[in-house]
């Protein structure tokens, strides 16, 4: 290791640890809302109850959309290697939740440590794994030394590196590219994600596609969405996964349209939001269903409401079969966009605005092969979601879209053939 990048996670670490009240006064103040984020704490500082079994595989999905990526990776890792223990970690509330359902006899779950150097060493030598995986994009550079100190393998999987992330870890390159470089492979989406990862340092760089390819939609909510909508008098339109700052023009761009309005189903990304959002509806002065409110099929008093808030979590199947056409969520603001397979997968076309950085590829490729289409801003999604409604062009769309998806299947087994060769 060079002297500059010694320095640099030095005074890293420094940082994190002066920083460390501060980040566990963060989770306590987001248990407000979330408890689950009260829930074992000391693992935070890599400080677990209990001994813990070595020799499972270890797997990190910090979020609820890398944990739903990493389900058919998991799934072809115990194909290959029956008897295999999965230790699962995360980072958010709605990560470990879902991670919870994908759990077999002899695996365990817990929360991946603060990166200060302390917790990871007392995380690793705790559980001992066979080999690391991380998912998708968390890199981070006291965890990459801490196991290559205490020689486990890791491998990024599924990586995706956009443009605006590797300007800014070049920026931070003395402490980012000694911490890409420790992976022991690295299976990137794309060309462009590979391409973007070697600038970084990372070495034995592979492109296997991207594991959401291979994530079947639950076939048990995706017919209950279908019931739904056959059931309702009127079009729906789905806002999938919106973000802060975009629901407010929606609803405005909403309420301009000439009546009789479809039905909006609104789904916001982030579930301590759904309060939030469902002021905003009320403030705007529609009519509120809201999916919490009923433990099964909507009330006859639902279907009468102007927006449905699917204030769910897991149940996005339900809402995508619920829907004519959908608008994808992060992509009418500069947040990257949220992912735009699981929709395609479900049947549903998708409409999306000009900010589409995180999943680059797959939009250029639904848009290609007529799964999606692109507009400029919230106001002209709405309004050409109202011109699809009812027409050809739009069941011509969603044909296209089921093929989209099923055309760029198999990440998983190549995938599972890389961890496992590289955990030996």
């Amino acid at each position: 290791m060079s002297l500059a990048a010694a320095a640099a996670r030095a005074a890293y670490s420094l940082l994190l640890r002066a920083a460390t009240p501060l980040y566990l006064l963060r989770l306590l103040v987001r248990a407000r809302r979330e408890p689950a984020y009260r829930h074992a704490l000391g693992e935070r500082l890599g400080r677990f109850d209990g001994a813990a079994v070595p020799g499972r595989l270890w797997v990190h999905a910090v979020s609820l959309g890398e944990t739903r990526a990493c389900e058919p990776l998991l799934a072809a890792l115990r194909a290959a290697r029956p008897g295999l223990r999965i230790l699962l970690t995360h980072g958010t509330a709605t990560g470990r939740e879902a991670g919870a359902k994908l759990l077999q006899a002899g695996d365990a779950q817990a929360w991946l440590p603060y990166d200060t150097p302390g917790a990871v060493r007392r995380f690793l030598r705790a559980h001992r794994p066979l080999a690391g995986v991380v998912m998708e994009t968390e890199v981070w550079p006291n965890l990459m030394a801490g196991a290559r100190a205490e020689g486990v393998p890791m491998v990024l999987a599924n990586a995706r590196l956009s443009a605006k992330s590797l300007a800014k870890g070049q920026r931070l390159r003395a402490l980012m590219a000694p911490a890409v470089a420790a992976f022991e492979r690295v299976l990137a989406q794309t060309d462009a994600d590979a391409e973007r990862l070697r600038t970084m340092g990372a070495r034995r760089v592979q492109v296997l596609g991207n594991l959401k390819y291979d994530l079947t939609p639950d076939a048990t909510l995706l017919a209950r969405g279908r019931a739904w909508r056959a059931a309702l008098a009127r079009p729906v339109v789905l806002a999938a996964s919106t973000r802060e700052g975009e629901e407010a023009p929606l609803l405005a761009a909403w309420a301009r349209l000439a009546a009789p309005r479809p039905l909006l189903l609104l789904v916001p990304r982030h579930p301590q939001r759904f309060d939030d959002v469902a002021q905003l509806v009320a403030a705007q002065g529609f009519a509120l269903a809201r999916r919490s409110a009923w433990p099964a099929e909507p009330p006859a008093e639902a279907a009468a409401a102007d927006v449905w808030l699917g204030d769910s979590l897991g149940e996005m199947p339900l809402y995508y079969g619920a829907a004519d056409v959908a608008l994808l969520g992060g992509s009418f603001a500069p947040l990257g966009g949220q992912n735009l397979i699981e929709a395609a997968a479900c049947g549903c076309p998708l409409l999306m605005g000009l900010h589409t950085f995180n999943f680059a590829d797959a939009a250029e490729r639904s848009l290609a092969e007529g799964a999606s289409e692109r507009v400029a801003d919230v106001e002209a999604a709405v309004a050409r979601a109202a011109a699809l409604l009812g027409h050809a062009e739009r069941d011509t769309m969603a044909q296209h879209a089921t093929a989209f998806a099923a055309r760029h299947r198999g990440a998983a087994a190549r995938m599972a053939t890389e961890v496992l060769g590289a955990a030996g």
